[in-house]
């Protein structure tokens, strides 16, 4: 069953019971789905060539969003294999980083504002960390991937990175790599991270409840040769919540 025809049998009950709690990002996403290979939608007609033949093909047309599953499965699929394909020849590690219960409810009416300055502060501290290791001591490259909701669909945003335990220093040109069961401490990512994002969620004048200096949660674990890792992250490209 295509996911359109779902949306448009239950459309009108789901709006009725919830449409105060989404965001019109939400609802136009709902809408392109709706047509979204729909029989009743718009069709793209293919002819074959061999004027023998002549047969007559009519396809429905896709929505396009990167929400939909149908639509991004194969964007979703290409990236996944440019990213196993550029893998270096070292451990790679899966850093999260997780948004605290306290500041849900801001990230929710804010979020667009909120994941940028997520963003910026894991990029910031990974920068930092890794240039002031004593084995690495260069600029890092990693993948980050934002993920907004928890396996039951709880909102629980959260920042996944898969880094590579390597750099490739500039001044020296040197290939310098570090090994092991932890990259960085979790304890200093969370500190800093928290540190980071509380600022600039100050700067950036918005909301922020006092009481949200609880401990902050980052993960940080080895991810062997970086290929499972990747896999995992590639099932939440291009994805809606569903």
């Amino acid at each position: 069953m295509l996911l359109s025809t779902i949306i448009n049998k239950f459309r009108d009950s789901f709006f009725c019971t919830y449409k105060k709690n989404l965001l019109p990002g939400h609802i136009k996403a709902l809408e392109s789905m709706a047509r979204c290979r729909y029989e009743h939608g718009p069709h793209m007609l293919a002819r074959c060539s061999d004027h023998q033949c002549g047969e007559r093909v009519y396809f429905p047309h896709s929505c396009g969003p990167r929400n939909c599953p149908h639509c991004q499965n194969h964007e979703s699929q290409q990236l996944l294999e440019s990213q196993l394909d550029k893998r270096l020849p070292c451990q790679y590690y899966l850093i999260t980083f997780t948004l605290p219960g306290r500041l849900r409810d801001l990230a929710w009416k804010h979020q667009k504002n909120v994941y940028a300055l997520m963003f910026m502060a894991v990029q910031d501290l990974l920068k930092t960390f890794t240039n002031n290791d004593k084995k690495l001591g260069g600029s890092p490259g990693f993948i980050a991937i934002l993920r907004t909701h928890s396996r039951t669909l709880n909102y629980h945003p959260h920042i996944h990175v898969v880094m590579p335990g390597a750099i490739i220093n500039l001044k020296t040109r040197l290939w310098k790599e570090k090994s092991g069961k932890y990259l960085f401490s979790h304890k200093a990512l969370a500190k800093v991270f928290r540190a980071k994002l509380l600022q600039a969620l100050v700067e950036e004048k918005l909301p922020v409840p006092h009481d949200c200096h609880e401990q902050w949660v980052v993960d940080c674990k080895d991810a062997g040769n970086g290929e499972e890792a990747l896999i995992y992250l590639g099932r939440y490209l291009y994805r809606g919540v569903i």
